[in-house]
């Protein structure tokens, strides 16, 4: 290298962009370590163990963490676990608290919700999820359902929605249900000879996504933050909620929504075209290119839909509970003669981070709750927001706009559950309002949690789709804010009428 071509000693000792950004790319994890110190700092409470104190330091940390995205999910569950180890296990234990806890018992703690069977549940639904991708089959639905709807865009649209009720029964994971919708979405817009930037685009695509939203409401195995909850219910109550009960509840709520869903994407983005000819053909020939259904496929149909006649009748026709119908099912799936998958093709498939992230969210909600620190917050909450002898339908409204505001921060629902359901769970057995049913209203409160209508980063569905390109985040935003509003005003229709009738509200 030439004199002329080597770097001067002042552009060594200039630092690197990388460098320079650190603390910019950084902010979040430093903001989250200083909430936990200064809450750490403080004295603590009255009335609260040492425990809870630092849980709650804790739930600060984790609250910043998720809402900034400042490390991966997978990894903010590790140091959350670590942190628990060490904060709680030199912590005197609640139930004696003249000895500590020890960093064995917190660390048992920080992964006793890798015993819950709700955990169980999601980890096998992401294996059916990988099935139904592996297979085709879910692509395979989804065409074969649009072909049949018609050329005409609003009948495509009601196609969309349609498809996305039938891949929520049995596609397990919400983001893999997008992923598996969107190449058929864009293949739909290319049928028919629009842009990817036209309105008719970004309507049904946006639709696609609102879809799924929607349906993580309306069925129990749709979303993993519905299991977070139910492990919560299950932890608190020693009771569950079964798929049928939920389905009743919530099917009529997700009905309502889609309807709601139509009107308000057909009318506030009208598509510039109103037929194509053509583009029924377009998707049928999509469905061709599939060619027959092969053994793989129909063997994963008859099990999938085997399993959703278990959900559908556990509590009725059997006793057997939905996480071991479902992780059954996964069994058969792998072994030898039945073979729709082996174990090297699925686990690649699997996010495995998402699991790591649930069962140590649940551990997370059960240590707020075994240290009371769950209970002195909802105390706090329960009397600045007047809930003490509110009506239930106030405390309905209260706590749902409570949630809808706070999951503004949140790109993951699941995170969202584990901070916030163990709070709505204890600040629902802090009300006096007599006859209150805890687990009704703790399960009508997950449903608000699904809400990730407004923000493209509200869920990883809605990025799935924004990376499309096919629409802008302004559009996303006006449409997604009407049906939070619908979907808010529904809260207390039910509220008031179908839900109290069942005896949840």
């Amino acid at each position: 290298m030439s004199l002329a071509a080597q770097p001067s000693a002042r552009a060594l000792a200039q630092p690197t962009p990388r460098e320079k950004s650190w603390f910019a790319a950084n902010w979040g994890l430093l903001a989250a370590a200083a909430a936990l110190i200064a809450i750490l700092l403080l004295p603590t409470p009255a009335g609260l163990p040492v425990a809870g104190h630092r849980m709650l330091a804790i739930l600060a940390f984790a609250v910043i963490i998720w809402m900034t995205e400042a490390i991966d999910y997978a990894v903010s569950a590790i140091v959350i676990a670590v942190l628990m180890a060490f904060l709680l296990g030199l912590a005197p234990n609640v139930a004696n608290p003249k000895v500590l806890l020890g960093t064995s018992g917190a660390l048992g703690i920080a992964f006793s919700g890798f015993a819950n069977t709700a955990l169980v549940l999601v980890a096998a639904a992401l294996f059916l999820a990988a099935a139904m991708t592996a297979t085709g089959l879910d692509k395979r639905i989804a065409l074969s359902i649009l072909s049949r709807v018609g050329t005409k865009t609003h009948h495509v649209v009601i196609g969309t929605i349609l498809v996305g009720f039938v891949i929520a029964l049995m596609v397990p994971s919400t983001t893999a249900r997008v992923a598996c919708l969107v190449p058929i979405t864009l293949g739909i817009i290319a049928a028919f000879g629009v842009s990817k930037r036209s309105v008719f685009a970004s309507m049904l695509m946006i639709t696609t996504v609102q879809t799924a939203s929607i349906w993580n409401v309306g069925i129990k195995t749709a979303a993993a933050q519905n299991m977070v909850a139910i492990g919560f219910i299950e932890k608190s109550f020693n009771q569950t909620i079964t798929w049928l009960d939920w389905l009743i509840a919530a099917g009529p709520f997700a009905v309502l929504m889609c309807i709601a869903l139509y009107f308000v994407m057909t009318r506030m983005m009208p598509p510039e075209v109103a037929s194509v000819p053509g583009g029924r053909e377009g998707i049928r020939k999509s469905l061709a290119e599939l060619g027959p259904m092969k053994a793989s496929e129909l063997k994963l149909l008859l099990l999938s839909v085997t399993l959703i006649a278990f959900w559908a009748t556990e509590g009725v026709l059997h006793k057997f509970d939905t996480s071991t119908t479902t992780i059954t099912a996964v069994a058969l799936m792998f072994l030898p003669g039945f073979g729709i998958m082996t174990w090297k093709e699925a686990q690649p498939k699997i996010p495995w981070g998402t699991v790591v992230l649930f069962g140590v969210g649940i551990s997370l909600g059960t240590a707020l709750l075994q240290t009371k620190a769950a209970t002195w917050l909802a105390d706090i909450v329960v009397a600045e927001f007047g809930l003490k002898n509110a009506t239930v339908l106030f405390i309905l409204g209260v706590m749902s706009l409570f949630l809808v505001v706070i999951h503004l921060g949140f790109a993951s629902a699941t995170a969202l559950a584990s901070a916030m359901i163990p709070i709505v769970i204890a600040v629902l057995k802090g009300v006096a309002t007599p006859g209150i049913n805890v687990i009704g209203m703790t399960m009508l409160l997950q449903f608000v949690v699904s809400f990730g209508f407004i923000l493209v980063v509200n869920a990883p569905q809605n990025m799935v789709a924004y990376g499309t390109e096919t629409f802008n985040a302004r559009d996303f935003v006006r449409t997604g804010f009407v049906l939070t509003i619908v979907a808010l005003a529904l809260m207390m229709l039910l509220g008031a009428t179908y839900w109290r009738w069942l005896g949840y509200a």
